[in-house]
């Protein structure tokens, strides 16, 4: 069963990786439809809205069917539909239909957080690593969504960069199917169910709702400060480091090192929060972010560069801890659905930040964005501040496996 268990995380891992990757090619590939499509970036983006809504609002569902029927069967969905999506947005010829293409990728996207992040704690005490370790996968996916987009812009079109990884992700789909059903999962007995619900009754009713108020506040900042510079960096690069990038190719090799970079502080931080005061952890964290994002103010070149890969090791850095979290006060039976919520939160103000970038890059460029993202993370670190003290997990299922897979 060790062996299982590895392969199961591996093939979660790669989820996570593929589920970003996929939501940001059309990030990169923006750049290049401005000319064919002759629209300016802030008239351009937009049609990428309702595919960050659908990535939100479909996550509801998603965690209630993976806890209802089967996380496994879920994530084989995820799997195939999105690559499947991801190739149907190659045939689209106007915005309209790239905005309806990319709407049903979100759909199978949102099935990813819910369903895969339950699965990646499932029979976990120290969730941090663990978690921190499948962020990272999601980061790098985020990372090669900039690299291998450019590449495939530059080599064959942007059509490529929704084709070649659909064909990849419904392949690797195929491979988890099989896996799936050579190696089933071991049935929860009535012993480590009931030992799981006496466990986390010993949290307080008026603790969870402090926590859970925390966790959606300090998701909800963190969503928007996770979109601006996710899908804004390709631009901010772009415009930024002029005398660095020339290609589409290169200005994702940029994107790709930053990202890269500051996925690592994933590790740092799921170590810190396995061992450490997760409020203490978390106001570090945040106000690092605030100030980066000051001294990001009217940077060029080589300094702006490292300025952006501080930002992003500290922006990278915050994910698994509301993660951690949520996995610490919600039960085995309930958890994907917990999971959906806080991921309902963080990608529906995602959404939303999408045509306020294209406003303020549109009316002031991008300093004010920063200014505005300095403030947001002072918001977090307020909200972190009114944490409770939590070093021990409030409600381990280190004991307490799922049936659902």
């Amino acid at each position: 069963m060790m062996i299982r268990s590895k392969l199961n995380f591996l093939f979660l891992n790669v989820g996570h990786f593929l589920d970003h990757l996929f939501i940001l090619i059309f990030a990169t590939a923006s750049l290049h439809l401005m000319s064919d499509w002759e629209m300016s970036y802030a008239e351009l983006i937009p049609y990428a809205t309702p595919g960050f809504v659908a990535y939100g609002v479909c996550a509801i569902p998603a965690g209630w069917l993976a806890d209802k029927w089967s996380r496994e069967g879920m994530m084989a969905i995820f799997f195939i539909g999105i690559g499947a999506c991801s190739i149907l947005t190659s045939t689209a010829n106007t915005p309209l239909g790239i905005a309806v293409c990319l709407t049903l990728v979100g759909i199978f996207a949102s099935i990813y957080h819910p369903v895969g992040l339950a699965m990646v704690i499932q029979d976990r005490e120290k969730t941090g690593l663990p978690l921190a370790i499948n962020g990272i996968f999601g980061n790098m996916g985020v990372a090669c969504a900039a690299l291998f987009t450019g590449y495939l812009i530059d080599s064959s079109g942007w059509r490529s960069a929704f084709i070649v990884p659909g064909i990849l992700s419904i392949v690797i789909g195929g491979l988890y199917l099989l896996f799936i059903r050579t190696n089933p999962t071991i049935p929860e007995t009535a012993a480590t169910t009931t030992a799981n619900v006496a466990e986390t009754k010993q949290i307080s009713r008026q603790l969870l709702i402090r926590f859970f108020s925390i966790i959606l506040f300090t998701t909800a900042i963190g969503g928007f400060i996770f979109q601006s510079t996710t899908f804004g960096l390709p631009k901010i690069f772009d415009e930024r480091l002029t005398e660095l990038t020339g290609t589409a190719t290169l200005l994702g090799w940029y994107v790709f090192l930053v990202f890269s970079l500051a996925a690592l502080a994933q590790l740092v931080v799921g170590f810190l929060v396995d061992r450490y005061e997760v409020r203490t952890v978390f106001t570090c964290v945040a106000l690092l972010q605030s100030g980066f994002f000051l001294f990001m103010i009217q940077l060029e070149g080589v300094l702006a560069l490292l300025v952006a890969v501080a930002f992003m090791l500290v922006v990278f850095g915050q994910i698994p801890i509301n993660d951690v979290l949520v996995g610490r006060i919600a039960r085995t039976e309930w958890r994907s659905r917990a999971y959906a919520l806080r991921y309902l939160v963080t990608f529906s103000v995602m959404a939303s930040a999408l045509p306020l970038i294209s406003w303020i890059h549109a009316s002031w460029g991008f300093d004010l964005l920063f200014a505005v993202l300095s403030g947001a993370a002072l918001a977090i670190f307020t909200g972190a501040l009114c944490l409770p003290t939590t070093k021990k997990p409030l409600a381990s299922d280190a004991i307490a496996p799922s049936n659902r897979g």
